[in-house]
């Protein structure tokens, strides 16, 4: 417990030299507003499927492709229950260290339920992560929540209710997408949506945010992401060699889209790397929801998105094949996608069979 930096903390004292990033990764002296940059993460309105469902497919198929990121309103989950959610982990994580519950303190990366601090990799890692993280599957509900924290006393039941409501609105984007790659409406049911892990991080205000990092750079591994980022700016995304930061929207909900995405696209859909600044003067924290397939669950592009234009350019692979490399490479953007790139032999037909 006496690791979290969220219990020793101190901006007006030096940041700590474990804590300081090289210089050619480190974010310098930017603005974590969005007018750093002159691109806009879209922002797609859910309320209107009933009338224009074509249009916001194209929408969401457009942003996917441009950016990997969009943010969605009127998603149908009230504003009462995001907040009673985001509350409920802010109450968490200030708690007493010793009420945050001594158990679930682990960087144990098979461990269900976990809370810990920069990454499971702390005692091996060059640089330490400014941030604190809880982490817990969520789906389904009646096997992992007796596993969640106890305190506070209403965390199981305010992020019951969410992460329910999440996991909707995220399948309702997955049939979009499936729908706009003309896929079927149910492609991504069953085995590739079969899980939803939560992770909150918690950013503390920081001595320098010039030097440190919430996140380092990345694209996450799984199917899609829905992020609860709060009120306090400090999500950016790379386009075209600058951060993008992605303002916080009022009852918004931003989308991202994952390595597996991208694969069963064929390369359509893109994801994006991104990474978590931090600032000096308030604290902030972030719920990102991850639909994740099954482990044993294989993927692959998908076979009408293969044809004598369009190469197949992934293989195909179970998704803990993937997880295990992309937590071996440590989430390596130049490296992780290479062990599964399809290569096209003598006897394949105009690169489309494997």
């Amino acid at each position: 417990m006496e690791k979290l930096v969220s219990s020793w903390y101190n901006v007006v004292q030096p940041l700590p030299e474990t804590y300081i990033f090289p210089l050619d990764a480190r974010p310098g002296k930017l603005s974590t507003a969005p007018s750093i940059s002159n691109y806009n993460i879209p922002v797609i309105d859910l309320g209107s499927q009933g009338h224009d469902r074509d249009q916001i497919i194209q929408q969401i198929l457009e942003a996917s492709q441009e950016f990997g990121f969009f943010q969605v309103i009127n998603h149908g989950i009230p504003e009462v229950l995001l907040n009673d959610a985001m509350d409920v982990f802010k109450e968490f994580f200030e708690l007493p260290p010793e009420d945050k519950e001594a158990s679930i303190y682990s960087d144990d990366p098979n461990k269900v339920c976990k809370l810990l601090t920069s990454s499971v990799n702390y005692d091996r890692e060059a640089v330490h992560l400014w941030r604190d993280v809880l982490k817990h599957p969520c789906h389904p509900l009646e096997k992992f929540m007796p596993l969640w924290p106890k305190q506070p006393i209403k965390y199981r039941e305010n992020v019951g209710k969410c992460s329910t409501q999440v996991r909707k609105v995220a399948l309702n984007i997955l049939e979009l997408i499936s729908e706009g790659l003309r896929l079927g409406s149910e492609y991504f049911n069953d085995e590739l949506s079969q899980e939803t892990q939560l992770v909150v991080n918690y950013y503390p205000p920081c001595p320098d945010p010039s030097l440190t990092l919430g996140i380092t750079k990345h694209c996450d591994p799984q199917l899609i992401t829905i992020l609860l980022q709060g009120d306090v700016s400090g999500l950016q995304v790379f386009k075209d060699g600058e951060w993008i930061g992605v303002e916080p929207l009022p009852h918004g909900l931003v989308v991202n889209i994952g390595y597996q995405l991208q694969i069963i696209s064929n390369g359509k859909l893109k994801c994006a790397e991104h990474r978590a600044v931090t600032n000096s003067s308030n604290a902030r924290m972030s719920a990102a929801f991850f639909i994740t397939p099954s482990p044993d669950c294989y993927i692959e592009p998908a076979a009408t998105l293969i044809n004598a234009s369009n190469p197949q350019v992934y293989k195909r692979f179970q998704y803990k094949e993937f997880s295990a490399n992309y937590f071996m490479k440590q989430g390596n953007t130049e490296v992780v996608l290479e062990a599964f790139k399809h290569v096209i032999s003598a006897v394949d037909d105009h690169g489309v069979n494997s």
